[in-house]
């Protein structure tokens, strides 16, 4: 069957995913030399592993043996299906008298390997009504499905043919009814489901539907999303955007409470064996990434996951976090599963709490931690939530001395993540260039090589005579030396200088296959994007004369061929323009290549050259009067175009700030360029006094208004409901 080939491709790839390794597209950084430890022997894993197979002892079903007369009937549909000989209406017949028939029998056709194939494509065909009916009809056995290998295909199927009827708002109703009947059944014996490999994938479905969430998000599937990589290196384009989170409808949000409250419920006693249990942990970090900005909820939540006492008696007010409850966490940071949820508790954390675990747990203990292969990781998330200048001189203090020995030891993670944590938060700048320049040149040493240690990052402190070491051809370069730069060129170019000496001082050779690195090419437009003088700029791109067609035909290539053409004079950009224009036919068979020419106007060069120069010289004369008018070369203006410092160089071309869209997957993919955020510029209203005196209105309301007590989150009931919460008080 067509369906079967397909739906076995899915659950390789669910397994990949749920697998947690360090992968390309990965969770963090530093995993080529130093991935996590799958294998730790620690007791804990131990107890979990223990744990989790008395979860699965205790879900023994019985499964029936199907009788050939119903093999015939799904195998006879799979047929019609297959032959393409039904239309839709009919089909949808099909779909609901085939679901009538398995009612009572559920559990044995949906865990059955070829029936289940064909039961998944009477999910997705089938109505609302029959739909919903077959999963009230398979609550009681839900869970026992969702843990088969072959039923959590179906129950999976379920779950996101549910998701598409959603856009209907009549529908809203019918399918809470049926997610609540699932549920209901779920918080019975939630440990089952959550410890089981296929049922944790199933659970975390089903809390990424009732929120609202698109269940195809890749953060909710085990990888660590670009866009919160990027969010943590300060490479996000607008800030209007931190949550990455997609929601697709406007969820159940009662039944996601009475889900989570239920499972929290029945976890308490179990707590320390599911935070170090690969699946479960997967579960928890579902459930709190779904609950982002809840700081309310969050509070009371990340607590009892880890695994702290939430009774009021003998604690503290305004403790969350018991002392000897900070200690057992430290010593789980180096657990593999653990780190993946400590990693998301810092993400999500409010202030407070976050404040507690960094002065209870972390302080003092940063430079062993960030040696650790797991618990580095965690280190990077805590240097990139930092919340104030003070915070940052803590970790600057116990990091700093160490940071050679950091690289030496394969964890320039931990020293990115601190550089844009300084940058983020204006603190100890300078200080952190000067102390990576000491660690990569002795005191001794010119600083001239910076720049090509950094490229190479790994191959440099690998080499056993550091002082003789030289520019290694041909190599790839160091994914983590490129970010370094990267995170380098945000300072200011006062504080900078010795990275920028390096960096235009390279030979023309080394500039040249720089720009043909992927990693490389995004260090030398983070320079031409930074407050460098022009001077300096135009000295990196002349060194690329005679290339720029070669490096067009590249997707990596092309955008900086794109940033020189912003960052030089007039009559640089001819001589780009004339490259490019020696390699048209070659570039327009390239993905990049028509919004190149068009972009530079090649075109218009190569048919009328004095007009598009003076095109450019035009640019330049209206940059050079906003200039007079609003701002000077002391203002804040990035001077990352050639225009910027209209006092170096005459004539110079006005460049008005270009945007471009990036289509391929480079080392820091996910981070979508400056067209992203041009455009959501041209959205941001600019209310006037009216706007302002309606939302003082609004505001005056609020406040005007008697405070009502708020129910605790875990205390299980559902908003507007008072069904059921007598099963899950804690």
């Amino acid at each position: 069957m067509g369906q079967r080939e397909k739906s076995s491709n899915n659950h390789s790839s669910r397994k990949r995913g749920m697998g947690r390794k360090d992968q390309k597209g990965g969770r963090g950084f530093d995993r080529d030399s130093n991935k996590r430890n799958q294998s730790n022997d620690s007791a804990n894993v131990k107890a979990a592993s223990k744990k989790q197979s008395e979860f699965e002892h205790q879900n023994q079903f019985v499964r029936k043996e199907i009788d050939p007369e119903t093999s015939k009937y799904f195998s006879e549909i799979a047929n019609l299906f297959d032959s393409n000989g039904v239309d839709l209406e009919e089909r949808s017949v099909i779909c609901g008298n085939a679901l009538e028939e398995t009612r009572g029998r559920e559990y044995e056709i949906a865990t059955d390997y070829i029936i289940s194939h064909v039961l998944q494509t009477l999910l997705e065909g089938c109505e609302l009504d029959q739909l919903c009916s077959f999963l009230r009809n398979s609550a009681s056995v839900f869970p026992a499905i969702a843990m088969d290998k072959s039923g959590s295909h179906v129950a999976e199927s379920a779950l996101k043919s549910l998701a598409t009827h959603l856009e209907n708002p009549d529908a809203y109703s019918v399918i809470e009814e049926a997610l609540l009947s699932i549920c209901k059944v779920i918080v019975e014996k939630p440990l089952e489901m959550i410890c089981n490999c296929h049922g944790s994938y199933v659970l975390r479905t089903l809390l990424s539907l009732c929120k609202g969430v698109s269940v195809e998000t890749t953060e909710l599937r085990g990888a660590k999303s670009s866009k919160a990589l990027a969010k943590r290196l300060n490479l996000k384009t607008s800030h209007s955007d931190e949550n990455n989170l997609e929601f697709s409808h406007q969820g159940f949000p009662d039944v996601f409470s009475y889900l989570l409250s239920g499972i929290l419920s029945c976890s308490r006693e179990d707590m320390k064996y599911l935070q170090v249990d690969q699946c479960s942990s997967l579960v928890l970090q579902t459930a709190l990434g779904l609950m982002v900005k809840q700081d309310d909820e969050l509070l009371e939540i990340i607590p009892l996951v880890l695994g702290c006492n939430n009774s009021a008696n003998g604690k503290e007010e305004g403790v969350l976090i018991e002392t000897d409850v900070a200690k057992e966490i430290l010593e789980s940071l180096k657990d593999n599963s653990f780190s993946h949820l400590m990693e998301v508790i810092l993400e999500v954390a409010p202030e407070s709490l976050y404040n507690e675990l960094f002065n209870k747990v972390f302080k003092n203990s940063l430079y062993d931690l960030s040696l650790d292969r797991s618990a580095n990781f965690v280190i990077q998330a805590l240097i990139s939530h930092a919340k104030n200048q003070e915070q940052m001189g803590l970790i600057w203090e116990e990091l700093a001395p160490r940071l050679k020995d950091l690289l030496e030891q394969g964890k320039s993670g931990v020293v990115t993540f601190l550089l844009a944590a300084s940058q983020r938060l204006q603190s100890h700048e300078h200080k952190c260039c000067e102390a990576l320049a000491d660690a990569l040149c002795s005191k001794n040493e010119t600083r001239i090589s910076i720049a090509p240690r950094l490229l190479f990052l790994d191959n440099y402190f690998y080499s056993q005579d550091k002082s003789t070491w030289e520019w290694a051809p041909g190599a790839k370069m160091h994914l983590m030396g490129c970010l370094i730069l990267q995170e380098i060129f945000k300072f200011s170019s006062e504080l900078i200088q010795p990275y920028i000496t390096s960096l235009t001082s390279m030979k023309p050779e080394y500039t040249v296959e720089t720009a043909k690195d992927p990693s490389g090419a995004r260090v030398i437009e983070a320079f031409l994007a930074s407050n460098a003088a022009s001077k300096q700029k135009r000295r990196l791109i002349i060194k690329l004369r005679g290339h720029f067609g070669e490096l067009s035909l590249h997707k990596s290539g092309s955008f900086t061929v794109e940033k020189c053409f912003d960052a030089c004079n007039v009559a640089l950009r001819e001589a780009i323009a004339a490259e490019l224009l020696e390699v048209k036919a070659d570039l327009l068979k390239t993905t990049q290549g028509p919004y190149l020419l068009r972009k530079l106007d090649i075109d218009g060069y190569a048919s009328r050259p004095e007009q598009w120069k003076s095109r450019q010289e035009a640019k330049q004369s209206t940059y050079n009067e906003f200039c007079s008018a609003f701002g000077s070369s002391k203002s804040n203006f990035p001077k990352n175009t050639f225009v910027s410092d209209a006092s170096e160089d005459a004539p110079q071309d006005v460049e008005v700030e270009s945007t471009r869209r990036e289509s391929d997957h480079r080392p820091t993919s996910g981070v979508k360029r400056h067209r992203e955020e041009h455009a959501k510029d041209k959205n941001v209203s600019f209310a006037g006094g009216k706007g302002t005196k309606q939302k003082k209105s609004k505001t005056s309301e609020a406040t005007d208004k008697p405070a009502t007590k708020k129910k605790p989150f875990l205390s299980g009931e559902m908003i507007g409901k008072n069904r059921y919460s007598n099963k899950l008080r804690i």
